[in-house]
């Protein structure tokens, strides 16, 4: 066996080796962390779901555009409100608009723009 076979044979075992310790030490996660984790992907979902769906319908219903919400109510599993304080309430806009968003739903399931409901869905 010339040394350039025994190279490339010692180079093949170490990616082989390589390849069978990442396979051993991989574990599979309790099921304490895979909860954790989908429970924070369904939060992040409903936020985001809620961030898409909440400001186009604001601008609809009062034709001012929303950004950031002023505050974020939510039980983190079932549900998410969104908060907005209207910064031309004395030009005509509104003065405060809340949405909320169940998971459940998929959807707004409520809206409230100075304290008139504009969307009121059961659960």
């Amino acid at each position: 066996m010339s040394e350039v076979q025994k190279i490339m044979l010692a180079v093949a075992a170490v990616f082989v080796m390589g390849f069978v310790l990442v396979g051993l030490s991989k574990e599979d996660q309790p099921v304490e962390q895979v909860e954790a984790a989908a429970r924070i992907r369904n939060n992040v979902a409903m936020q985001t779901m809620a961030s898409e769906k909440c400001p186009p319908k604001i601008k609809e219903e009062t034709g001012e555009q929303v950004f950031f919400p002023s505050a974020v109510e939510s039980d983190k599993e079932t549900y998410v409100t969104l908060k907005w304080v209207g910064e031309n309430a004395n030009k005509g806009g509104f003065k405060n608009a809340s949405c909320t968003l169940h998971a459940s739903l998929g959807g707004i399931s409520e809206l409230i723009i100075d304290d008139k409901v504009i969307i009121k869905k059961k659960i």
